[in-house]
């Protein structure tokens, strides 16, 4: 066990690539604005990463977590980031316990550590359940399911797949993963006019029954290695299709996630998280935060 965060000080982990700072509100000397957060995410102004996870109070769980993309907007849930704070938090002493839960804008969460000489080696976390309702994802206009429908992307037309898995997920599932493709149309769906809370975007290729190749496109990130919830969304919206089973390894560039899809479309996401370094927000980078 290391020691709980002390005075404005950070732990930077990642998951399969997908890097996260984490902060404890109750340990930080001013208050986390988006601005503040977009300086600490930059690479050449701060630390450098694809987002923080602030440490906050429970709300009806055991501990709580406000999720912040780099570009100082705050997303519902992340599989990655609840899998780095699930082991920060029984690595730095935070809980003794093996599992415990969450709560985040997308609902409770509850992590179940693997175990491994006294260290966290994986992380089991129930993403809750997934919804294809168009109101509760939500994309614009009148019908149930959002399944299997046509999109309109500038000259292009592809068929999506829209999931909720507590954030927004809109899944492509094509023959070909071409990262330069993803990056060029991931801000378009991101931003089009069907979704209002802006959304999530996979490219997915299906390997096998129990296996799927993806790559990201994250709202408020960017082109992303690996996402929890992109990897949930997909076994959802695979399984959806009738294309997959429902247990099955999801890869993306930045390595594999383990999703199954229970018989009411709960999800269980598992896979690793592994610390970078712990440091200090230093006095320069504090003063030159906006307020």
């Amino acid at each position: 066990m290391r020691a709980r965060l002390n005075r404005d000080e950070f732990v930077k982990s990642h998951a399969l690539g997908n890097d996260y700072i984490v902060l404890d509100e109750a340990r930080l000397s001013r208050r986390l604005t988006p601005e503040a957060v977009r300086v600490i995410c930059d690479t050449h102004f701060g630390i450098g990463s694809d987002g923080i996870l602030l440490l906050t109070a429970g709300k009806g769980a055991d501990f709580g977590v406000r999720i912040f993309n780099p570009d100082g907007g705050e997303a519902e849930k992340s599989g990655n980031g609840l899998r780095i704070l699930a082991k920060f938090l029984y690595e730095h002493g935070y809980t003794e316990q093996s599992e415990f839960t969450v709560s985040t804008l997308g609902g409770p969460v509850r992590a179940r550590l693997h175990l491994e000489n006294g260290r966290v080696a994986a992380i089991a976390a129930d993403m809750g359940r997934a919804t294809f309702v168009s109101s509760e994802i939500p994309v614009a206009g009148p019908r149930r399911e959002v399944v299997k429908e046509e999109l309109p992307v500038g000259d292009r037309r592809f068929t999506v797949t829209a999931v909720s898995v507590g954030n927004p997920h809109c899944v492509i599932f094509t023959d070909r993963l071409e990262p330069d493709e993803v990056r060029r149309l991931g801000p378009a769906i991101e931003h089009h006019a069907s979704f209002p809370n802006r959304i999530n975007v996979q490219f997915a290729k299906v390997l096998a029954r129990d296996r799927v190749s993806i790559l990201i496109w994250e709202r408020g990130a960017g082109y992303t290695l690996s996402s929890g919830t992109s990897s949930c969304a997909v076994a959802a919206a695979s399984l959806k299709n009738g294309l997959t089973d429902r247990r099955v390894t999801i890869e993306s560039p930045g390595g594999e996630l383990s999703v199954a899809v229970g018989a009411s479309w709960d999800l269980t996401l598992t896979g690793p998280a592994s610390e970078i370094c712990r440091g200090t927000l230093s006095p320069d980078l504090l003063r030159g935060l906006p307020a």
